[in-house]
C-alpha cells in the first residue's frame, strides 16, 4: 500500500475501483504542473469518464496496464474520495460520524464556557447527558 492516490485510466471494464474523478470535485492537484501534463499526455480530459481517483488503501487493485499518476489529496479530498468508494450503508454511518464530530467540536470549551457563567456542573450533565466527572475536568 502507498500514501498517495492515483489518478487512473480505466476502460470501463473495473468501474468497481476508486471513483469518477468527476464524484468528488475538483481536488487541488489538478492545478500542478505534473497532473496537467499527464492527462495532455493520456489525451484526456480532467471530466473523462476513465478517469478515476483510487484511495491509497486500493492502490494494489489498479491493473498493470493502467496508465496512472500518484497525487497528493489534502485530508479532506482523500475523505471524500474514501466516501464516495465506501458501501451505501458505510456511507450513511460515517455521514452521522461527520455530524458527531460536527456537533461535538469545541466541546470542551462549551463545558468550561457554561461553568464559568454560573451553570452548575450537575445541571451541564442533564442537559448534555455528559458525564459529571467529564465535566468537571473541563476547568482544568
Amino acid at each position: 500500500m502507498t500514501d498517495d492516490a492515483y489518478l487512473v485510466l480505466l476502460d470501463g471494464t473495473d468501474t468497481s475501483l476508486g471513483v469518477p474523478l468527476a464524484a468528488v470535485g475538483e481536488p487541488a492537484c489538478l492545478e500542478t504542473p505534473a497532473v496537467r501534463a499527464w492527462l495532455d499526455a493520456q489525451g484526456v480530459a480532467a471530466t473523462s469518464p476513465q478517469l478515476y481517483v483510487v484511495p491509497p488503501e486500493e492502490t494494489a487493485a489498479i491493473p498493470e496496464d493502467a496508465q496512472r499518476l500518484p497525487v497528493p489529496l489534502s485530508a479532506e479530498e482523500l475523505s471524500r474520495v474514501r466516501h464516495e468508494t465506501a458501501a451505501p450503508p458505510v456511507a450513511r454511518l460515517e455521514e452521522e460520524l461527520l455530524a458527531y464530530r460536527s456537533c461535538a467540536d469545541g466541546r470542551d470549551a462549551l463545558l468550561a464556557r457554561a461553568l464559568a457563567a454560573g451553570v452548575p456542573a450537575h445541571r451541564i450533565a442533564e442537559l448534555t447527558g455528559e458525564d459529571l466527572a467529564v465535566i468537571k475536568s473541563a476547568v482544568h
